[in-house]
């Protein structure tokens, strides 16, 4: 990734909750135990998935895959955000905000196209069970797992890309806890129409084709469940893709919240607005990692028992 020479900042200021330095102290607490509850908890989710025999199948290859994206997507950002809360001038390098950009940016694209291949995993296992084994076969998960990183990488690099060759010759305090992209575009002293329409083009890429493929995928599930004669057989079809429709609800849902909801158009209320806008791209970037563990572990009984079978075998050895 080239970075711009034309820029005139050597970095930039993270504004974070700088004004409000008792939250400050809480919230470092809260994102720390946060923090560890998620490289616990989906790191036990990967533990489990290579460990026991029986969870080698594409489901759990793809939510291992999951587990180990939402370790590096919380990586990227919340040890800056931590250490934001402990510094009192939270200053960043060009170069170490775009890495980060980029880090976070990639991550999210990735997950995007990642529940899509998850939905389309249930869409053959529910739809076409006879032919499951033979299209998903481990071939075939690995292209498409390697497929979703390297989409959201390469989509990551050109936004970022184009966000570093801005001249940035103005104000150089990013009203953020992180390198948060858009809060960076406002900081250039040019026409950024450009990244605008690139941006554009990539949520309809990265976002609407996923969502319409998720619900497409869903509609055609719910339709072979309910042509299941017995009671129990639904029930036990509809639990093999119950969690994976929890966590597409919550992850994009929550985007829509951030991103849809309505800006205040009172002077005063803006300062309280920035705030609350910071706080719920913070929680966002920390609750969905936390919870997509607790979900497929709550709701997979393949998961609990093999997590007890460690448990008893690490601490009650005979």
């Amino acid at each position: 990734m080239k970075l711009a020479n034309q820029s005139t900042v050597a970095g930039f200021i993270l504004l974070g909750l700088s004004d409000q330095p008792k939250l400050e102290k809480m919230f470092f607490v809260l994102i720390l135990l946060t923090y560890l509850v998620i490289l616990l908890g989906n790191g036990v989710l990967i533990l489990v998935t290579i460990l026991d025999s029986r969870l080698h199948t594409p489901m759990y290859f793809f939510l291992g895959n999951l587990s180990f994206l939402d370790i590096c997507y919380t990586t990227s950002s919340i040890p800056l955000v931590l250490d934001g809360f402990l510094t009192p001038r939270k200053t960043i390098s060009f170069s170490a905000c775009a890495i980060q950009m980029f880090l976070s940016f990639a991550m999210g694209a990735t997950e995007c196209v990642l529940l899509g291949m998850m939905a389309f995993d249930r869409y053959m296992a529910i739809c076409n069970p006879l032919r499951y084994p033979v299209v998903m076969r481990k071939a075939v998960c690995v292209s498409m797992s390697a497929s979703s990183w390297l989409a959201g990488g390469a989509n990551s690099l050109v936004q970022i890309s184009l966000a570093v060759q801005l001249p940035f010759c103005g104000d150089n305090v990013i009203n953020h806890f992180t390198c948060e992209i858009l809060a960076v575009l406002k900081l250039a002293c040019v026409d950024i129409s450009i990244n605008v329409v690139s941006m554009g083009v990539a949520n309809v890429i990265f976002l609407g084709v996923p969502v319409l493929f998720i619900f497409v995928s869903y509609i055609f599930i719910l339709t072979t469940i309910l042509r299941i004669p017995s009671v129990e057989g639904r029930k036990k079809a509809f639990s093999t893709c119950s969690a994976h429709l929890t966590v597409v609800v919550i992850f994009y849902g929550t985007i829509l919240f951030m991103y849809g909801k309505p800006k205040s158009k009172d002077p005063l209320g803006t300062d309280n607005q920035d705030v609350s806008d910071k706080l719920i791209s913070l929680f966002y970037g920390v609750l969905i990692p936390m919870l997509n563990p607790i979900i497929y572990s709550l709701r997979n009984k393949d998961v609990k028992v093999t997590v007890k079978n460690l448990v008893s075998q690490k601490c009650f050895p005979k």
